[in-house]
């Protein structure tokens, strides 16, 4: 194995490389994108590990897959394409027809699943503001921006599933 085959020291000074080849400094807006993003998966990553549920540790895992090819787009890889908004809106629609339309407001803390969603959730809304001056400035097209918008309320439904699910569980277990 080479001996660089993780500290390439490509950054040591500061900057990295892009997809495209291009090198720019590390605190770079559309840096700070993608990386904000990384930090969102892991986020994701503790909830599917800490969820009781197969279903939802699938749309949990969805999550994580999405967003390597997001940070990669992002990252201007090229031949990478955005994901597909589509599948995140019928996410999010599975959870309302599953939770029914109410919306409340919720304590990070109902889960430790729900609460690993919502970190990951505000770090997706950063990212969001993040990415709102690279839409402004044409760096980012309008497709990226409605899906990077649409992500963070994807996040949000699954994190209200896993609590209406153990909320269910505790009633049931009270009878």
């Amino acid at each position: 194995m080479p001996d660089n085959w993780i500290t390439t020291k490509g950054g040591d000074r500061g900057k990295t490389s892009l997809g495209d080849g291009r090198r720019v400094p590390k605190d770079s807006s559309r840096v700070e994108l993608y990386g904000t993003f990384d930090e969102c998966q892991a986020h994701i990553g503790m909830a599917r590990a800490t969820c009781p549920y197969t279903e939802i540790c699938q749309e949990i895992y969805f999550l994580e897959q999405v967003l390597s090819p997001l940070m990669g787009y992002i990252a201007l890889f090229p031949g990478l394409d955005l994901p597909d908004i589509g599948m995140l809106e019928q996410k999010i629609e599975k959870v309302r027809e599953i939770t029914g339309n109410t919306f409340r407001f919720v304590r990070p803390g109902d889960s430790v699943s729900g609460a690993a969603l919502h970190a990951a959730r505000t770090v997706g809304r950063r990212a969001e503001r993040i990415a709102t001056g690279l839409y402004r400035d044409g760096q980012l097209d309008d497709k990226c921006y409605a899906y990077i918008n649409r992500l963070s309320d994807a996040i949000y439904a699954i994190s209200l599933w896993i609590d209406y699910v153990d909320r269910k569980g505790e009633e049931s277990s009270r009878e």
